[in-house]
């Protein structure tokens, strides 16, 4: 069985307000809780981000298709400015971003860079007026295009050194800090790796805004003939319009796509009800979940997912807590529900998704809490007995929203 990480502390969790005794502590699922300062402000001003990327402290997290490197599943690896320079060259942020988008040539492969923020944990480093911390970026070293023999080198000296670039889906035993420097890292790698080209018109697209932006250039300086005429390296051709260079929809900006997840207690507060697909292991189940479609509240995308899933007739929603998941984009909004007395009876004819759907009791949730839960490729428990209840681990949202209901939240026992 593998240990589960601890979650992270939520922010100011000991200072007393009228909101930490109406609702007790604020919950903090894993994926959250960054070290950083995101600093968002600053991202546009390139000498702000020319100066971070090169101050000795910076450290950069290296993705290899999407596969962070590290020293173990439980340790990321960050390397200094000069171990990353053969590739992103001496200063990416040498130009204002008005200045890279006049010159923006198609042809010329960038490998992808984010700045992620600055760790003020450590203020003894990096200053840039008021602000102070080490800067923290993620790089992509995929192989790719004209810049592909840089990386290829960059991997192969880091791998020759031990250190590996960790495979597979998910990665839930990192620590809390690390892991949601991860998240933020491979969220924002995959959008730009998804979004190449301008929705609006098909041109390639241009990162910006310290990869938090994706541009359509109004002008192309690669030497390319096209229906539109021929370009050189000292004639840039005209792109076709496009209607993101009008208005205030200029820019195509990162994507999160919300989801619901949700604990639905029955009528007497007795049970709790929960479902399981036909690939997960033999007797593991979790809180049924989906996503919120356009114009629809939170609350009404619990009731609509449950009942589609399961049949069930949801009365009060309340929401819990809330979980970013970067596979690839996903933020989980985490619900506790209760069924209406009449809408109780299970029926899985709507959605063919769930396989099972069940009603079991707060003791049996207590007892898979306790000794079942694990990750869908783990084993539970040493005190685990075949046949019982499986659960997920702490590190997924499911798990704190289970262990809230059999709290006693909905009894007016517990807070959140």
């Amino acid at each position: 069985m593998t240990q589960d990480p601890d979650l992270p502390e939520p922010v100011h969790a000991d200072t007393d307000s009228m909101l930490r005794r109406k609702f007790g502590k604020e919950v903090a699922n894993y994926f959250s809780g960054s070290p950083l300062n995101r600093v968002s402000f600053l991202r546009e001003d390139n000498k702000f981000l020319s100066a971070a990327l090169k101050h000795p402290s910076t450290s950069f997290l290296l993705l290899n298709s999407l596969s962070p490197l590290a020293h173990n599943p439980s340790k990321l690896c960050y390397v200094p400015y000069k171990e990353v320079r053969t590739l992103i060259g001496d200063d990416p942020y040498a130009q204002s971003e008005a200045e890279l988008i006049a010159s923006y040539n198609s042809s010329v492969t960038i490998p992808q860079l984010l700045f992620l923020g600055l760790d003020e944990r450590d203020k003894a480093g990096f200053e840039w007026t008021i602000y102070k911390g080490t800067p923290f970026f993620a790089l992509d070293v995929t192989p790719k295009g004209s810049r592909a023999d840089a990386a290829k080198s960059i991997i192969q000296e880091k791998e020759s050194q031990g250190l590996k670039f960790l495979e597979g889906r998910l990665h839930m035993a990192l620590s809390p800090a690390e892991a949601a420097i991860y998240a933020q890292s491979r969220a924002l790698l995959d959008w730009n790796a998804r979004n190449p080209f301008c929705a609006a018109c098909g041109q390639p697209t241009l990162s910006i805004n310290g990869g938090m932006k994706r541009t359509c250039p109004p002008k192309d300086m690669a030497m390319l003939k096209t229906t539109i005429g021929s370009t050189t390296s000292n004639t840039p051709t005209e792109r076709p319009s496009c209607v993101t260079r009008t208005g205030v929809s200029n820019l195509c900006f990162p994507r999160t796509d919300p989801t619901v997840i949700m604990a639905v207690l029955s009528a007497d507060s007795q049970r709790v009800l929960i479902g399981r697909q036909k690939r997960w292991p033999k007797y593991w189940y979790s809180t049924l979940a989906g996503f919120v479609e356009p114009a629809e509240s939170v609350e009404e995308a619990v009731r609509r997912e449950v009942w589609e899933e399961s049949g069930i007739h949801l009365g009060r929603v309340i929401i819990h807590s809330t979980q970013p998941w970067p596979y690839p984009a996903n933020l989980m909004i985490g619900a506790i529900a209760q069924a209406v007395p009449d809408g109780e009876e299970i029926l899985l004819k709507h959605d063919p998704e769930l396989e099972d759907a069940k009603w079991v009791t707060l003791d049996e949730v207590r007892e898979a809490l306790a000794v079942g839960t694990s990750g869908l490729g783990d084993a539970p428990g040493k005190d685990y007995k075949e046949g019982g209840l499986r659960l997920p681990p702490k590190t997924a949202i499911a798990n704190q929203l289970l262990q809230a209901v059999v709290g006693g939240l909905v009894n007016g026992d517990a807070k959140m």
